[in-house]
């Protein structure tokens, strides 16, 4: 349990630095961790959302769709196999419930934001279940 704790606090700690293609971290057994490019998006998907979040709380219209996000259907993967057409699916739609949370619209700022927290949930159902704890905590009661 110690070992996942400190795995997961060495995850949120490793944070997102765009400019740099991989982080390489030294896991507990002394091995070599690279971080994949797509492991670097996500944390700055979800550190975005958070920022989202936390301006809409406020009442306050997100400005500017970050176009880094575009790269989710480039950026290398930790593992290969998982681009699929799932994938592609869900991160499309992904992108169309993002860029909805920058366009001013009659819809509620908090339906579009829990819309796009939601299809980050669902394509985590089906690969790498892990952040969905985490990311659960950006939807908006």
């Amino acid at each position: 349990m110690k070992r996942v704790v400190f795995i997961v606090s060495l995850f949120l700690l490793i944070g997102c630095n765009p400019k740099k293609e991989q982080k390489v971290e030294i896991t507990p057994k002394g091995n070599f961790y690279k971080q994949s490019e797509m492991a670097a998006l996500m944390l700055l998907m979800y550190e975005t959302n958070a920022q989202n979040k936390q301006l809409i709380l406020e009442g306050k219209q997100p400005k500017e769709f970050p176009e880094e996000f575009l790269k989710i259907h480039t950026a290398q993967l930790t593992d290969s196999t998982d681009r699929t057409a799932d994938f592609k699916t869900f991160s499309d739609f992904y992108l169309q419930n993002m860029k909805q949370v920058f366009e001013p619209t009659q819809e509620s700022l908090v339906n579009k934001h829990n819309t796009t927290i939601n299809s980050c949930i669902a394509c985590h159902q089906t690969t790498c279940v892990g952040p969905i704890p985490k990311i659960k905590k950006l939807l908006i009661p």
